[in-house]
């Protein structure tokens, strides 16, 4: 019995293994290979196959935590927790997460799916690894014809500590397959939204003014003569035209991040959710949104990173550049909102052309918030993409 167990311990470390590299090394499916216009009419649907395996997962580490934990220690109950972990539970999980490719569901969502399973079957080994050091000591008590001792309560903790670990990466695999494509799109989409929240933040608490408090500072440390008086008197007015210039500009930055900011609640609540995508089963997604789904969330995600340039180089006094990534920022929100002026319609299913879509509350939204971003950024065009 107790090689048995071996034998089904090794089992399992080797599949979490096996499988992590499987999920780093497997291809993406390209959209030309696969078009998921039409629900599959045979093979099990990944992500209720994905939450199911991942919710059995809990349950029998669950059984497994507890068998290691308590006494008497019983092989063979271990033994048969371990064997639906390798013959059915893990299988299972792989199957899921290697049928929801890029085609089907985005590249985004893929990846995101392979780097949730890999951190759970990497916390998996190491529970299994901490109830093999559980099972090694109560071998080694048996061969000795010791009496079985209780855990010691660190010991009892790293198995406890390890299943919680076990659980929450478990929880976040059933979160994202419950959610499907477009809850983890609009869950990134808010993601960034925040960030672009806190750049503006940051940017209204900038004085540019505290600059010359450190210049002054420095000039006292280092002794500045009266011959240097009207040396001085004209590098301070320099100053007092260059911080003007920076609160100038941060002024007009503002005025354009706010609406550029405004983007982000508009689209998930009307384009991804109230009368959007969310109400659509994730099979039934044609490739034409999947691919616009990609456009999107990489032009919603870059909008931040070039925020953050923008805000960075005028803490740095370079206008120029700041302006450069302010075009930038623009750009992008502006091609997203005219992508969106329209709703999301579904493309032709059997038998069903697609209907031609009708303007909404955020079409008409839109074209308000395109006259308002060109006014308040009248200095800025769009040369730079």
């Amino acid at each position: 019995m107790a090689d048995k167990l071996q034998r089904l311990l090794a089992t399992t470390l080797a599949l979490t293994d096996e499988f992590q590299s499987t999920l780093s090394t497997t291809p993406a499916l390209s959209s030309s290979e696969k078009e998921p216009n039409t629900k599959p009419t045979e093979g099990p649907a990944p992500l209720p196959l994905l939450s199911a395996s991942a919710t059995a997962l809990k349950a029998q580490v669950t059984k497994l935590s507890l068998l290691a934990i308590n006494a008497p220690f019983t092989p063979s109950a271990v033994n048969s927790v371990l064997s639906a972990i390798n013959e059915s539970v893990l299988p299972s999980l792989l199957t899921a997460a290697l049928l929801i490719t890029d085609a089907a569901y985005t590249k985004s969502f893929r990846a995101e799916v392979h780097a949730l399973v890999k951190t759970l079957l990497k916390e998996l080994s190491g529970l299994i690894g901490d109830v093999k050091n559980v099972a090694d000591k109560k071998d080694r008590e048996k061969k000795g014809g010791k009496k079985e001792e209780e855990l010691p309560p660190a010991e009892k903790d790293s198995v406890v500590v390890a299943t919680g670990r076990v659980w929450d990466a478990c929880d976040v695999v059933v979160e994202i397959a419950g959610k499907g494509v477009v809850g983890f799109v609009i869950k990134r989409v808010e993601e960034w939204r925040d960030l672009v929240k806190d750049a503006i933040g940051e940017l209204e608490e900038w004085d540019p003014n505290d600059e010359e408090d450190d210049e002054d500072w420095d000039n006292l440390i280092n002794g500045s003569g009266d011959d240097d008086d009207k040396s001085e008197d004209g590098d301070e007015e320099e100053e007092e035209e260059d911080a003007a210039a920076l609160n100038e500009h941060k002024k007009m930055a503002l005025r354009a991040l706010k609406p550029i900011a405004a983007i982000y609640p508009a689209i998930v609540s009307n384009r991804l959710k109230k009368g959007g995508l969310e109400t659509l089963a994730d099979v039934l997604l044609p490739s034409s949104h999947l691919r616009a789904l990609e456009t999107l969330m990489a032009d919603l995600q870059s909008i931040p990173e070039h925020i953050d340039e923008a805000a960075g180089s005028l803490y740095e006094a370079d206008i120029e550049k700041s302006s450069s990534y302010l075009r930038k920022a623009k750009g992008r929100a502006v091609k997203v909102v005219q992508s969106l002026v329209l709703p999301w319609t579904m493309a032709e299913t059997e038998g069903t052309e697609a209907k031609t879509p009708e303007e909404d509350k955020f079409s008409v939204w839109s074209k308000t918030w395109l006259k308002v971003i060109e006014e308040v950024m009248p200095a800025l065009d769009e040369t730079t993409k």
